[in-house]
């Protein structure tokens, strides 16, 4: 937190409001949207809600710990003594990245067996990625950075592998008019959390504190906001769609006979 400036922390602390706004306007967005789809998919919306309230409130909490973080009176900005919370951010991913793959696995409609074995798989490897990186979050070298961060690389190398190689199957099998909003979310998934390494490593290749500390946070809130809140998005235009032919045949069982 070094070398920081009053536009920095503005920037920052914007970005966190903004963030904040966001995902709680998503989670009523979802959680509203669950009457729009067929009840084999309230779930997914549900889950889709669920992480957009848990990311609202660990941004609420980040907006809380920054401001408190810091005194910034007459153009100056100074330390308070009260240390920012980096946690919050680690504690939310721990719970929502995994649910963000079991939205995805449940919105498939697979069968039970592979639901469970699919979304079981993923939803490890996606906490023990976020349980790998956090030391290295937190680390005061660049040394430990580099080696924590490599870490957590491989579980989400073989996130990516399950994602590409195990779900194509799958994916090929989905209804026409959903396949390409399952293959984008899918797509989303990769290229969103391919965003956090290199915000990760921002610390450790020789940008001055304020720079880095920029670059991390608003990074970090840009992926989030994308890696949860757009993908919810597709998510509940996937449910959507496959709920269609369960709309229309209500509708036929709803009219008169002739």
């Amino acid at each position: 937190m070094e070398n920081l400036s009053v536009g920095q922390y503005n920037l920052i602390y914007n970005a966190f409001s903004f963030s904040f706004a966001t995902l709680a306007a998503a989670t009523i967005f979802f959680w509203l949207g669950r009457s729009q789809v067929a009840p084999q998919y309230k779930i997914a919306m549900t889950i889709t809600g669920l992480v957009t309230f848990i990311a609202a409130y660990h941004y609420f909490r980040i907006g809380e710990s920054w401001a408190n973080a810091f005194d910034v009176t007459g153009g100056t900005i100074e330390t308070t003594g009260y240390a920012f919370n980096q946690a919050y951010r680690y504690v939310d991913w721990l719970l929502t990245v995994p649910l963000l793959l079991v939205e995805l696995i449940l919105v498939m409609g697979l069968s039970r067996s592979e639901t469970i074995s699919r979304a079981t798989r993923l939803g490890l490897l996606a906490a023990l990625m976020i349980a790998l990186g956090y030391p290295g979050e937190v680390a005061t070298t660049n040394g430990a950075r580099w080696f924590w961060g490599v870490a957590s690389m491989i579980p989400f190398l073989w996130i990516v592998y399950e994602l590409f190689v195990g779900l194509s199957e799958s994916i090929d099998s989905q209804p026409e008019d959903v396949r390409g909003l399952v293959s984008t979310a899918r797509y989303l998934v990769i290229f969103s959390w391919a965003f956090y390494p290199i915000v990760y490593f921002a610390g450790a290749i020789g940008l001055d504190g304020g720079t880095a500390t920029v670059v991390i946070e608003v990074g970090y809130t840009i992926a989030d906001l994308t890696a949860k809140a757009v993908f919810g998005v597709l998510i509940f235009m996937i449910a959507l769609r496959k709920s269609a032919p369960y709309f229309e045949g209500q509708k036929s069982l709803a009219q008169p006979a002739q």
